[in-house]
């Protein structure tokens, strides 16, 4: 038997179901003789006992049940392959699947991802986020189409896939004013001995903000660094310290944290990445991301 008679296949799965071939026969608008028939070819081809009799009844034999398993698999697969098809609006929309890295603030990369949602054809997103080495590994095996992040592509990584500035911002300093009352002195002397919460290495920034700090602030007071840009923002919401995020965002920041914004450092940006594997950016959402970036977001590049 080099290939598999559904037909014949379809026939077995109804006398099995219904428990006699003159009920299958009724079911499928034909004679008991014909399914009979089929059935006994059925058989034959296989090589195989289906049914035992037992009385008037027929019974499946261990080889029958094993087949019966892998017929309920098939026909299941086939009705919903079917319900799809009926299903006019599942075809439609498409799925586009982004990563979003830690060190990126989750307000960015909602402002950025938003536009999306809103394309003329229909579209689904599956957000994932997670550090960037992870990120771009998911990118290698086709499981993301896009990934936001702080960085550009990096170099020593064998992924074939190209970085977009999407655009950046001025770095803000941000307190709860409970915790900006207690501060002396203008900006930034004030962040002497001031409780610090610092973005961690993972930050494309962190390195520039490390530099900057030992520059301006001799008596520097460190409580904690963290991997997690949400992290930073409610140990910052709960007055452990004074926090760094993107000044182009400060509003939101502000209205959901609880918080106000003390100074920018202007020679500090935080800067967002689009990594994809187009050299050119072409997907609509992507397109979509790009342009809310130019418009909306942050001073982002022509």
């Amino acid at each position: 038997m080099s290939t598999l008679n559904y037909k014949h296949l379809r026939y077995f799965w109804m006398v099995a179901r219904s428990g006699s071939i003159a009920k299958a026969a009724e079911q499928l608008h034909l004679t008991p003789q014909s399914i009979s028939g089929q059935l006994t070819e059925f058989a034959d081809t296989l090589g195989v006992e289906l049914f035992r009799r037992v009385g008037r009844r027929l019974e499946l034999t261990d080889t029958g049940n094993r087949i019966l398993r892998h017929a309920e698999d098939i026909f299941s697969a086939g009705d919903a392959l079917l319900d799809v098809v009926r299903d006019q609006s599942m075809t439609q929309v498409t799925t586009f699947r982004i990563g979003v890295s830690d060190s990126v603030s989750k307000a960015v990369a909602c402002q950025l991802v938003a536009p999306a949602l809103s394309l003329e054809e229909p579209t689904r997103l599956v957000c994932r986020e997670g550090r960037l080495a992870a990120l771009l590994a998911d990118m290698a095996v086709h499981r993301l189409d896009l990934i936001i992040t702080d960085r550009a592509m990096p170099s020593h990584l064998s992924v074939r896939a190209y970085s977009h500035l999407l655009g950046e911002s001025e770095l803000g300093v941000f307190a709860t004013a409970a915790l900006a009352a207690t501060l002396q002195g203008p900006f930034p002397e004030c962040l002497n001995r001031a409780p610090l919460l610092l973005p961690g290495e993972d930050f494309a920034v962190h390195a520039k903000l490390m530099q900057w700090l030992h520059a301006h602030v001799p008596r520097l007071h460190v409580v904690g660094e963290f991997d997690d840009s949400a992290m930073i923002k409610a140990f910052g919401q709960s007055g452990a310290g004074l926090f760094f995020a993107p000044a182009a965002i400060a509003a939101t920041i502000c209205a959901q944290y609880g918080v106000m914004m003390l100074s920018t450092i202007p020679s500090l940006r935080e800067q967002v990445y689009a990594i994809t594997t187009e050299r050119r950016i072409s997907h609509p959402a992507t397109q979509a991301i790009r342009q809310a970036a130019r418009e909306a977001l942050m001073s982002a590049p022509a």
